[in-house]
C-alpha cells in the first residue's frame, strides 16, 4: 500500500519516520508500507535464513545473511529514488560491518549483494517477479530467488552475459543455485517451511 505523502527525495526517505514500527521502502520517492505478511511468510523467511547461514557457515564464505535488514537502492525510469529492503540479504560481512555506523542501505557505488530473496505475498506478486527482478538485474545481484507459496514454487534467477535467467523449481525437485550449489533443498521444502523440523 502506497502512502499518500509528497514525493521524498532519498536523503528525505533515510531520515523519516512516522513514529510507528512500519518499515517502508521508497518507490519513485513514494513511501510503500511493508505488509507483516502471513505467519508461513515469516516461517519461510525463518526457515530460509537458518539454512542459508549454515550454508555459508559448512563453506567458509566470510559472509553474512539478514532477514529485513538491508536496503538496496534501486533504479527506476532513470532514476534513483527507489529503495527495496528484501526479505533476505546476503552480502560480504567487510560490507555489513561497514554499513552497521550508518542507514544499512546499499548504495549504487557499493558492490550489489551477492543474493536477495523475495517471498511472495497475494500483495507483492508483481512487484516481485516483475518489477524487482528488473531493478536487481540492472544493479547486477548475481541471483534472486522468487520463493512462491501462492503458487507452490521456486523461481531462481541467475545473472548470465548481464541479463537474469529464470529456473523454476516446483514440489521435490531440488532447487539448483549457482551461489549455494551444496544446498539440497527442494521448492517443497521452501514452501512448507513452517511444517519442517530442520
Amino acid at each position: 500500500m502506497t502512502l499518500a505523502t509528497k514525493r521524498l527525495t532519498f536523503a528525505e526517505y533515510l531520515t523519516y519516520s512516522d513514529g510507528t514500527n512500519t518499515r517502508y521502502e521508497l518507490v519513485n520517492g513514494e513511501l510503500v508500507a511493508m505488509s507483516i505478511g502471513t505467519g508461513q511468510h515469516g516461517e519461510i523467511i525463518d526457515f530460509l535464513y537458518r539454512q542459508i547461514d549454515a550454508a555459508i557457515r559448512r563453506t567458509g564464505h566470510d559472509w553474512i545473511v539478514r532477514p529485513v535488514a538491508i536496503g538496496v537502492r534501486s533504479p527506476r525510469a532513470g532514476k534513483w529514488d527507489t529503495s527495496r529492503i528484501p526479505d533476505l540479504t546476503v552480502i560480504p560481512t567487510q560490507q555489513w560491518r561497514e554499513l552497521r555506523n550508518r542507514e544499512a542501505v546499499i548504495e549504487l557505488h557499493e558492490p550489489p549483494p551477492i543474493l536477495v530473496v523475495e517471498v511472495v505475498s497475494e500483495s507483492t506478486k508483481i512487484t516481485d517477479y516483475r518489477a524487482k527482478r528488473v531493478e536487481y538485474n540492472v544493479l547486477n545481484i548475481p541471483e534472486y530467488w522468487v520463493i512462491d507459496p501462492l503458487e507452490s514454487k521456486v523461481t531462481i534467477f541467475t545473472l548470465i552475459e548481464e541479463l537474469y535467467e529464470g529456473a523454476e523449481f516446483a514440489g521435490t525437485e531440488p532447487i539448483v543455485s549457482g551461489t549455494f550449489p551444496e544446498l539440497r533443498l527442494t521448492a517443497e521444502q521452501f514452501i512448507q517451511a513452517g511444517e519442517i523440523d530442520s
